[in-house]
């Protein structure tokens, strides 16, 4: 070999060994696109072909999903498809969580599920003003997924770590509430193969996801096998949002449809930046304009067929009354009720559902759904029922007219008001899912809709019993049809929206009808005089007597006849409840009379009537039956009625939560409820909204009542009046001590006026001269005295100091009528 031969040579190999390892690499290469293509890592798997592509990996557990490239937005919402079964923590089965609109979004190996933030937008089509806001305000990345591989139009992730997250915050709501500290197990957790499925247009992921945890509370130890251990069934939902020609309506307060919130940035400087609309379902005729036309798709709702029956007719019949309301509104065959069909998952988004859930305790029943957070379509419409509250309402009819020893006991007419009530409360469920909020003012103007509240309507017959026949009204009221008018109807031709409102608003208020909602009836100190829960009648003042004339009844009539043969007398504590506290609601809407407002919603320009307070004669109407709420013979319980109450029996719970709470262990307790009956009155007539509007009243107009004058009558009522004897006396030295002691909190009370607590100071320094003066020979007596008179010398030293004179034990399960939370927020909402 010469010295020319070994460059070439040496060349020519390093050529071959560059080309050999060019081809090694590009054989490697095709080999590792083989290796990640989604056919080649998902062979093998079960395929759920649908909107999302999953794949089931049988040998590792894990689940994979093929994402559309495309970027393209879609809703998701996570839900509870199997829950804990108690209202007191609220981890419900069929529960719905907040929806988001989000895009997957791929930045180098990573896919970003991000939700976009409609809250906050431009609706120009100009592009950097629309950047320019959502550069703002910020969006959110709900979960970062490694990409495993990629096509053209989909990409390939793993999902598994991402559904078997606890997305609903169990473990946050489980702590809040004093339930203990838990955590997702991933050992124990999985997904739940035969609830996951993908359609077309949704995809549906069910997990099986089980929390650990140490110090379970008492709701999770009455309910848990194991406490320690919890398993709960999530769901997530991706849902292709729906096709664009949806026509949103501009919000009308006046028309009693909830609202759709958002800022447009691009709105002019003259216009308001706050823009609300409707929320209501897609209804579109197939012949346009006002005259009535069938529709292109119907709005079905299903009812659950695990409800059991006669219930389940009774949903049936409640949710089918809405039908007459969108035949009124122009709409034929437009609202229909069906049975879920066998197979359907209950969760999925395309069915429109009335849900029956069992819980450990009572508790509310709520309409909730789906809203396109773009423009207030209702896509999905979901009612939860819980199945204990037609027992308390067979419960409440039981314990006003039960006789099981009748030669032909009526259980037909409690079962009837059960029923009764079912269909009705189907009906209020299911119209928060078509837009609506609650109409409190309804009852005032004849039971005008089922939106409202209803207390049962009650009677005494000639032979003096109790009538139940009438207890709720049948079929909708004349105002949902014009709730449903105002959302739904066709704009007539030649009016704007807002002058369609305007007419159809003059033409309810022309009928007699009105609209007012939870913001002036929840709050204890409210002042509208005709808008109250669980209240009746156009009179609050009449329908007062009128309810503690039919408790008068009741409490006489009762006994061991209210009960079946072979049931422990003990559980007529149960049935005494309601009896006892008949009247709690009409109180609090007869105490909204006094320092009352009459007002409505008003817009300028609709010449709507000024606001005024409530006359004089008619406050004072009110106050002075009120005053009857605080007699002792109106707070007796009868003696016949005590002697039949004996302590709970062996194997059954001796402290039960639905009856009254004790001092004297495990014997029925005759001063307790007196009390708690009497806090209740007079907590709403010493609120300190109530008495700054009796201070402002009277500044207008000298001739109103004045809060002096009233604090003087609820003494002269109370303290002043006569002395009775033995258990009366009890029970009204308990009534004086709480009077005392709610003048006390009254005058130190930080959110009330200066003249509030002035004037009640003023009352005090009276009370205690008047005391001062009493000579009682009776020995009770004079310790009463001595010891009031000791606190409110007590209370001039130190006025800041918390005095409690007398704390009533906490009143038995109310509001709603059988249900737990007294002032809950009902969570009747559109996500």
């Amino acid at each position: 070999m010469n010295a020319f031969t070994y460059p070439i040579r040496l060349g020519f190999l390093i050529c071959s060994s560059f080309y050999f390892q060019l081809a090694v690499a590009q054989n490697v290469f095709s080999q590792s696109e083989k290796a990640t293509s989604i056919a080649a890592l998902t062979s093998g798997m079960e395929k759920v072909s649908g909107f999302i592509d999953l794949y089931w990996d049988e040998k590792t557990g894990n689940l994979l999903m093929a994402v559309p490239a495309d970027e393209e937005e879609m809703l998701y919402y996570p839900s509870l498809a199997a829950g804990l079964g108690s209202n007191d923590i609220g981890l419900d089965r069929g529960k719905l969580y907040p929806s988001q609109i989000v895009q997957f979004k791929v930045i180098g190996n990573k896919l970003l599920m991000e939700a976009q933030n409609y809250t906050y937008r431009a609706s120009s089509q100009h592009t950097l003003e629309q950047r320019a806001v959502e550069e703002s305000f910020a969006a959110s990345v709900l979960w970062g997924f490694k990409i495993l591989a990629r096509e053209e139009d989909r990409i390939l992730v793993d999902g598994t770590e991402f559904f078997l997250q606890d997305v609903v915050k169990a473990s946050s709501t489980i702590k809040r509430t004093g339930q203990g500290t838990y955590k997702v197990d991933p050992s124990r957790s999985a997904i739940y193969l035969s609830r996951t499925k993908s359609f077309p247009e949704n995809t549906e992921v069910e997990v099986s996801i089980t929390y650990t945890g140490n110090q379970p509370g008492n709701y999770i130890r009455d309910i848990l096998p194991e406490p320690n251990a919890i398993r709960l069934r999530l769901h997530h939902s991706f849902v292709k949002l729906p096709p664009e020609g949806f026509e949103s309506r501009t919000f009308d307060p006046r028309a009693g449809v909830n609202a759709l919130t958002y800022f447009d940035y691009s709105s002019s400087v003259d216009q308001s930046l706050e823009i609300k609309t409707m929320r209501r379902h897609r209804l579109v005729k197939k012949n346009p304009g006002t005259a009535p036309s069938e529709v292109e798709k119907p709005i079905v709702y299903y009812i659950d067929p695990g409800t059991p029956e006669p219930i389940r007719t009774a949903l049936m019949e409640g949710t089918s009354w809405w039908a007459e309301a969108f035949e009124a509104a122009g709409f034929k065959d437009a609202f229909q009720v069906k049975l879920l069909p066998e197979g359907a998952d209950p969760m999925d988004v395309r069915y429109h559902l009335v849900q029956w859930v069992h819980r450990s305790t009572r508790g509310w029943s709520y309409g909730g759904g789906v809203t396109d957070p773009r423009t207030g379509e209702i896509i999905k419409g979901k009612v939860t029922l819980g199945s204990l509250r037609v027992r308390q309402d067979y419960l409440i009819a039981q314990a006003l007219a039960g006789d099981f020893d009748a030669r032909l006991p009526g259980q037909k007419a409690l079962m009837d008001l059960a029923l009764a009530r079912m269909r009705q409360l189907a009906a209020h469920e299911v119209g928060h899912t078509l837009g609506l909020p609650h109409n409190y003012i309804a009852s005032a103007k004849g039971r005008t809709s089922v939106m409202d509240y209803p207390h049962p309507t009650l009677s005494l017959t000639k032979d003096g019993s109790i009538d139940l026949s009438d207890a709720y009204a049948e079929g909708i009221g004349s105002w949902d049809k014009v709730a449903i008018k105002m959302a739904y109807a066709s704009i007539p031709e030649g009016l704007s929206e807002q002058e369609a409102f305007d007419r159809w608003v003059q033409q309810y208020r022309k009928e007699g009808l009105d609209f007012l909602s939870d913001q002036d009836a929840r709050p204890a100190g409210s002042a509208h005089p005709e808008t109250h829960l669980w209240d009746n009648g156009a009179d609050p003042v009449r329908e007062l007597e009128n309810t503690l004339a039919i408790r008068s009844k009741a409490l006489a009539n009762f006994g061991p006849k209210l009960l079946p043969k072979g049931v422990p007398l003990a559980k007529l504590e149960e049935l005494l409840v309601p009896v006892y506290l008949l009247h709690r609601y009409q109180v609090e809407a007869a105490a909204k009379i006094i320092g009352g407002v009459d007002y409505g919603y008003a817009l300028k320009g609709d010449r709507r009537e000024a606001h005024k307070a409530v006359s004089r004669n008619i406050q004072l109407s009110a106050l002075d039956q009120l005053l009857q709420t605080l007699d002792p013979e109106t707070l007796a319980i009868p003696v016949h009625v005590l002697e039949q109450l004996p302590p709970r029996p062996f194997g059954y719970n001796p402290n039960p939560r639905e009856v009254f709470k004790r001092h004297t262990g495990l014997v029925f307790d005759p001063i307790a409820p007196a009390e708690i009956a009497a806090h209740h009155s007079l907590s709403f007539l010493f609120h300190p909204e109530r008495a700054a509007r009796l201070v402002s009243q009277t500044a207008l107009d000298p001739g109103q009542l004045r809060l002096d004058e009233c604090l003087e009558r609820i003494l002269q009522g109370t303290w002043y009046a006569p002395a009775p004897s033995g258990y009366l006396a009890e029970i009204k030295r308990s009534v004086e001590k709480l009077v005392l002691q709610h003048l006390m909190e009254l005058a130190t009370n930080a959110s009330a006026p200066a003249q509030v607590k002035a004037l009640t100071l003023a009352k005090m320094v009276d009370l205690k001269s008047w005391m001062g003066e009493q000579k009682p020979t009776e020995f009770a007596q004079k310790a009463h005295i001595a010891y009031c008179l000791e606190q409110l010398e007590k209370f001039k030293q130190n006025p800041t100091e918390k005095f409690v004179l007398l704390e009533p034990l906490p009143a038995p399960a109310g509001a709603p009528i059988g249900q737990l939370t007294e002032y809950g927020a009902e969570p009747c909402l559109l996500y």
